[in-house]
């Protein structure tokens, strides 16, 4: 049996009206130290975020969720973040923000594979019935 690895991970939430605090979980970012590895998934469900906001800004939380993709990355377009290590641009996501966009407490689990996680938690902690 491999070794198994830690990891740590953020849910991605979209927050509509930050003030009544209800938000669509959207994607996962997951980091392990051990196995060098950080990576995410983002897709929101623009239905589900318009039943809690009908004239929410779309584009701009486009351009928030397009940034998160490009510092998880390491994408020069992600600016000075994404040029910093897996852990720096790990942490400095898992942040709390008072914005639209958010992400959850820090969780953590073990695992032989990092990626096989990512897609185990997204699709506990995202998906819903019917979503593809």
């Amino acid at each position: 049996m491999p070794d198994l690895r830690s990891y740590d991970y953020v849910i991605v939430r979209i927050v509509p009206r930050p003030e009544r605090g209800e938000f669509v979980n959207v994607g996962v970012i997951l980091f392990s130290r051990e196995a060098n590895y950080l990576d995410g998934r983002i897709e929101p469900a623009w239905e589900r975020i318009r039943m809690l906001s009908p004239d929410v800004d779309r584009e701009e939380i486009e351009r928030q969720l397009t940034y998160i993709k490009r510092v998880i990355a390491g994408d020069p377009e992600g600016g000075p973040i994404a040029a910093l290590s897996p852990s720096q641009r790990f942490h400095w996501l898992a942040g709390t923000r008072s914005t639209v966009v958010q992400v959850s407490p820090m969780h953590a689990g073990l695992c032989n594979e990092p990626a096989e996680s990512l897609e185990r938690v997204f699709g506990e902690m995202v998906r819903t019935p019917g979503h593809q």
